[in-house]
């Protein structure tokens, strides 16, 4: 009875994917696709019902399919995202810091860029989609993945440079709300991506001509791929200083767990201050290393300025999606929507992503299939994304800060808040989002491996075959699955299993005790892996030998172990893994653990 009945659902749910994939052919033969990364967002955007004021992200998240338990495979930037855009594991990948170039340490893999510009596509990069330097071959992967070289802004070079005013100097902070008047010319980096990316949408649509790399003349035209990167919320915390207006300290909430877990094995914990202490106004504080603790005034600054700079970037964000409105670009454009990672904000005394926990490696993840994920939400006549200035939304009238509602998990369902919405300030701009439903929402497991399949999938391109065993030869495969399936918002149909039991991350380190290398220890120094499972029920965490000459972990050598009850402890603060009443599910999990990735697909 079952498998008639799953495989009716699927008839169902293709059935729904191929009408709006010929609804979206009907202008220009194949869909567009906006592939949007952000650096370091956890998802603490106001579609997910918490603190942060993300009005042009939630209004694509209205449009759009939202994962609730999106994870990550590594929690730093150049191993996540050349294990997302390759489709492949970072033990495939063989990148776990930033020493080396996919296509020379492991095997000549296709990624998502290239695999849309060898169907046809013009393919452009703008601003960090592949992290830049030696993990792209300092080209951003170019011509490989891009038609033309990757846009990336001049003002990236004074990232690391004193240009933070303060009573005593310029000084190179953390914290860096700024005048841009007095910025190095005048902008700031997701600024100069946004412009960019504005008129690179322009140019498609007229067919501007280019050059490519072997020296041909060639037209931007449809479809496109383009991949956009913004920078912030990644540290510094720059951005203009008008918005942290938006966030009064006293309205700040700081995290339930703040302190170390008392059962917490040292391998797992990331000494935060490795990195903070390069910044003067961290490094001023003479925090003792490796734990701390972070004064509790900077718990309540550094949630601040990361949540500023995420209205700051949200804004630049909108810019982008107004203009596939203004161009005719909005109706045929697949847009998918992610962070690279999450980011502890004083969860278990951590300011920093390099952990296995959730809050580092949960990830915002929407994607937007015109006429699927908006039907009924939009009118042909308006436009889809109208821009919406973060800076004139106030804080709800009968309170101190905004009202949201914490949002269910609904599988499959148009999630209505009731009190979610923005109001504009006075004698500001007439806007009336209205925002009574955050859009379908799924808590199905997914994993940012999945992004290639779901993609392709979505598009209508061949979906690469899962990779064999051995697949450093392979130069098309997965390691993920699709979601589209889960994409699908009517009633819970072909959503309600998901397509995965379980979802895997791992983070690796030089030493069982912190360092100053365990943050990002290069290769010729990881000594242990950390694997980690998550569940529906536990997370359990195996802190393992690990040979970085043959790439093989060592699951007879355990450095750590961690399990957390998510039932009891969604928080996981309390790790029983040691704990003689849950030696039988530690057990039952590592058992799970080593089986891998494929055994957690349904």
């Amino acid at each position: 009875m079952w498998p008639v009945m799953k495989f009716i659902l699927l008839l169902v749910v293709f059935s729904t994917l191929e009408g709006a994939l010929h609804r979206l052919g009907a202008k220009a033969g194949k869909p567009n696709v906006l592939f949007i990364v952000i650096d370091d967002l956890r998802p603490k955007l106001g579609c997910y019902g918490e603190d942060i004021i993300s009005p042009n992200i939630d209004q694509l998240a209205t449009q759009s399919m939202r994962f609730t338990n999106a994870h990550v495979q590594q929690a730093v930037c150049a191993p996540s995202r050349v294990s997302f855009l390759t489709g492949r594991r970072p033990d495939t990948t063989r990148l776990y810091d930033f020493g080396s170039y996919w296509r020379e340490a492991s095997g000549n893999y296709t990624t998502i860029p290239q695999y849309f510009k060898e169907a046809g596509y013009f393919s452009a990069g703008v601003g960090k989609v592949f992290h830049q330097g030696t993990p792209s071959n300092h080209t951003f992967d170019y011509p490989y993945s891009w038609s033309i070289p990757n846009y990336w802004p001049s003002t990236e070079q004074y990232q690391g440079q004193k240009v933070c005013n303060t009573s005593t100097g310029l000084k190179h902070n953390l914290l860096c709300p700024v005048d841009l008047s007095t910025q190095p010319e005048g902008s700031l980096p997701d600024i100069q991506n946004a412009d960019y990316a504005v008129d690179l949408l322009a140019n498609i649509s007229v067919g501007a001509p280019y050059v490519d790399y072997w020296g041909n003349t060639q037209t931007m035209k449809e479809p496109f791929f383009i991949g956009l990167g913004f920078r912030k919320p990644h540290v510094p915390y720059k951005f203009p200083e008008k918005f942290k207006t938006l966030y009064p300290l006293e309205n700040i909430k700081l995290a339930d767990n703040t302190d170390l877990p008392p059962g917490l094995p040292t391998v797992a914990f990331s000494p935060y201050l490795a990195t903070l202490n390069d910044y003067d106004d961290i490094n001023a504080l003479n925090l003792s290393f490796p734990y701390g603790p972070m004064p509790k005034e900077y718990h309540y600054l550094i949630r601040q300025h990361y949540y500023s700079s995420v209205s700051f970037m949200d804004y630049q964000l909108g810019r982008v999606l107004s203009a596939l409105d203004d161009h005719g670009f909005a109706n045929n454009t697949i847009i998918s929507f992610v962070g690279d990672h999450g980011y502890q904000l004083g969860e278990h005394s951590e300011f920093c992503k390099f952990t296995n926990y959730p809050i580092a490696t949960n990830v915002p993840l929407m994607v937007h299939m015109p006429g699927m994920t908006d039907r009924g939400l939009t009118s042909p006549h308006a436009p889809k994304f109208p821009l919406i200035d973060p800076l004139q939304m106030r804080r709800n009238p009968s309170s101190d800060h905004l009202q949201i509602k914490r949002p269910g998990l609904i599988t499959g369902g148009m999630e209505d808040t009731g009190i979610y919405h923005y109001h504009q300030r006075k004698n500001g701009p007439s806007y009336t989002p209205g925002f009574t439903h955050q859009g379908p929402t799924t808590d199905a497991f997914a994993e940012l491996v999945d992004l290639f399949p779901t993609v392709t999938d979505l598009a209508g391109l061949p979906v690469p075959a899962i990779c064999p065993a051995d697949s450093l030869g392979t130069a098309v495969c997965r390691e993920g699955v699709s979601l589209a399936p889960l994409v699908h918002p009517s009633g819970g149909l072909g959503n309600t299993t998901g397509v995965k039991s379980c979802i895997i991350s791992q983070y690796p380190r030089p030493s069982v005790e912190p360092v100053h290398g365990s943050i990002l220890p290069k290769l010729s120094t990881i000594k242990i892996m950390g694997y980690s499972m998550r569940t529906d029920e536990y997370r359990y965490s195996e802190w393992v030998g690990f040979d970085h000459v043959t790439f093989q972990m060592d699951w007879g050598n355990v450095f750590g172990r961690e399990l957390y009850i998510l039932g009891k402890d969604p928080e996981e603060n309390n790790n029983v893994a040691y704990n003689p009443a849950y030696l039988d599910i530690a057990e039952r999990m590592s058992d799970q653990l080593h089986k891998g990735w494929r055994a957690c697909i349904l």
